[in-house]
């Protein structure tokens, strides 16, 4: 029996201390497969029910008996695990660390229903899930963990390390906060008004969506570029749509949020005790990125000697997907963030 799922990809499913591990050879990632490390699915609970589903990346010269640091993965906002928080995970498990890339509540194939919802706390409760996993993983340092969020997720990484005081090191990367921009509009350019009658609408849609049975998903990408969207969703195009980081799973690349999700984010703004964080974190943003605002504003907010912006020369939002045509992901900083931050 265990041949013939051995056939189809699946190997044998573990229960270690209460985690799923199930090993797999299937690479169905956008980005290539690195000789050097092992990766293996993995499933755990958050406290609010919901399996979150994730790709566990091990250095393959990890002995079994090692206890390495570890770092948590996610985003970005609309993104799943195959994509770019695949490849920071395997890039820096090359690098010597316990990597976990994971897909959100309710998307990609993490539980939850109804599908393709966001919320500040669920999104939160998320990052300290992962670390509930890595904290009982048999070959990680639980005092040596940190986390990393990806757009909408460097706010909610942000955010997690205000409340979560194991988290001992934070990069945010290109990030948005993402109840900002949903209640204030990009460059806080949504008055009170204008929210007030964006309340209103979202709060008629939950009626409908009540009556039909099903929730009317939110506006996404275009299927094709008329040439006149302005640049960052062309941006965002080049990457979700295409070849370079198509994936079907992904709300960005091919399905769309639920529109009442707006509301929480709205009404529940994150960062309000950011400047409390005492442990390490690293702003990263692209000099050109749309969103640079975000991080910065952020980055004020911190305290202490600890914290550290960094603005990429050149790079816009999307280019801290994947590096871009010049490779402009800085690992080697990163690295040496983590490993400073996580001894």
């Amino acid at each position: 029996m265990l041949k013939k799922i051995l056939l189809f990809g699946v190997a044998l499913a573990l229960i270690i201390g209460g985690i799923l591990v199930i090993k797999t050879n299937k690479w169905d990632k956008v980005f290539p497969k690195s000789n050097k490390v092992n990766v293996e699915r993995v499933e755990f609970k958050n406290r609010f029910g919901i399996t979150l589903v994730g790709d566990l990346y091990t250095p393959k010269t990890m002995n079994r008996t090692d206890k390495l640091p570890a770092i948590a993965i996610s985003g970005p906002f609309g993104a799943v695990k195959e994509q770019s928080s695949g490849l920071y995970a395997q890039t820096l498990a090359e690098r010597g660390f316990i990597t976990l890339a994971f897909d959100p509540s309710y998307t990609g194939e993490s539980s939850g229903t109804p599908r393709h919802v966001a919320g500040p706390d669920i999104n939160t409760e998320d990052f300290s899930a992962a670390v509930d996993f890595l904290s009982n993983y048999q070959n990680v340092d639980a005092d040596k963990i940190g986390i990393l969020g990806i757009c909408g997720f460097g706010g909610f990484a942000i955010n997690a390390a205000a409340i979560d005081t194991r988290i001992k090191a934070t990069t945010a990367v290109t990030m948005y906060d993402m109840t900002r921009v949903s209640a204030r509009g990009y460059n806080d350019s949504v008055d009170e008004n204008a929210r007030y009658e964006m309340k209103q609408a979202l709060n008629k849609q939950r009626t409908k969506d009540f009556k039909n049975g099903k929730y009317l998903g939110a506006d996404g990408l275009p299927e094709k570029l008329t040439g006149n969207e302005p640049q960052f969703v062309k941006d965002y195009w080049g990457y979700y749509k295409t070849k370079r980081g198509f994936h079907s799973r992904s709300i960005n690349s091919n399905g769309k949020w639920n529109m009442t999700s707006s509301l929480s984010l709205i009404n529940q703004p994150i960062l309000q005790y950011s400047p409390e964080i005492r442990s390490a974190v690293l702003v990263i943003h692209g000099e050109k990125a749309h969103s640079r605002y975000f991080g910065e504003d952020a980055f004020k907010k911190l305290k202490g000697d600890n914290k550290e912006l960094l603005i990429i020369k050149g790079a816009n939002h999307v280019d801290l997907y994947d590096g871009g045509d010049k490779k402009v992901i800085p690992f080697d900083k990163i690295e040496s963030f983590y490993k400073s931050n996580l001894k």
